[in-house]
């Protein structure tokens, strides 16, 4: 099989266009939003205040795959209109998780961002599917998968045609169990390396903890990553899902400032 992840030296790096936004070029790309798309009044208010901070792009889940089925599973179509409107009206981008193959072609219509999460970085049927879309692909690193399983999972997707994807690491399962994963910054280093792909990291689900996303921020940041995807909220502590390691606007608005004018150390 051609490996379309070849080595630095063999192509020019991946730029990921995403409406205004590139991920993978000389500007620092920063994401965040809530775990889940709420309301619409708070979805609003949440990205105007992002905005102000100097994030780029919007996040937030319609289709949240929950470990138990009876959390909450998000709003689900009436989420995706909710994003429509809210991107339209604070003119940002916005990534959400697709979990199904019968959703991608409907699902388009709304997102400008299509994130395979990381529960199905192996659903090989759906990575074939978003890969015959055109629409930019967010990758979420397997929460037990090696290196070479998720780039291979990009390949998947890259070899229906779209070469459009970002990859994300988002910590993996250790032995550790302070934090709610380990973040791999390891990873970062290598693909920056030796692929081509634009890499991202999420410092909210990699650690779990609120307290420490900050930090994590940076350190991924140093490493080399194209930016960040943060979980944030107006009032992180009534978020709907994972409000532990959801951080404030202000807080986000802090990590950016901080990066931006390179005060890592």
């Amino acid at each position: 099989m051609k490996d379309l992840l070849v080595d630095l030296k063999s192509g020019n790096k991946i730029k990921v266009k995403v409406k205004d936004v590139t991920i993978g070029g000389e500007e620092k790309v920063f994401i965040s939003g809530p775990c889940s798309v709420e309301d619409l009044d708070t979805m609003i208010n949440i990205a105007k205040e992002l905005k102000l901070a100097g994030v780029h792009m919007l996040r937030g889940g319609a289709f949240k795959p929950r470990t138990s089925p009876y959390d909450f599973q998000g709003l689900q179509y009436e989420g995706l209109k909710i994003i429509k409107e809210v991107s339209n009206e604070v003119n940002m981008p916005f990534v959400t998780e697709i979990m199904d193959t019968r959703d991608v072609e409907k699902a388009i219509e709304y997102v400008d961002m299509i994130q395979i999460g990381s529960r199905n970085m192996y659903n090989y049927s759906l990575l074939k599917e978003v890969g015959k879309t055109n629409k930019p692909i967010l990758l979420k690193r397997g929460m037990s998968a090696t290196l070479a399983e998720w780039l291979y999972a990009a390949e998947y997707i890259m070899s229906e045609g779209n070469i459009n994807v970002v990859l994300c690491e988002r910590g993996i399962r250790t032995f550790e169990s302070y934090t709610r994963n380990t973040l791999d910054l390891n990873s970062v280093a290598v693909v920056k390396q030796k692929y081509r792909l634009p890499i991202i990291v999420d410092p909210s689900h990699g650690t779990g903890l609120r307290e420490i996303v900050p930090a994590m921020s940076v350190a991924a940041i140093a490493v080399g990553a194209d930016g960040l995807m943060v979980e944030s909220h107006i009032s992180p502590d009534n978020s709907v899902s994972d409000a532990r390691e959801t951080i404030s606007t202000d807080a986000m608005k802090k990590i950016i400032e901080r990066i931006n004018t390179n005060k890592l150390f």
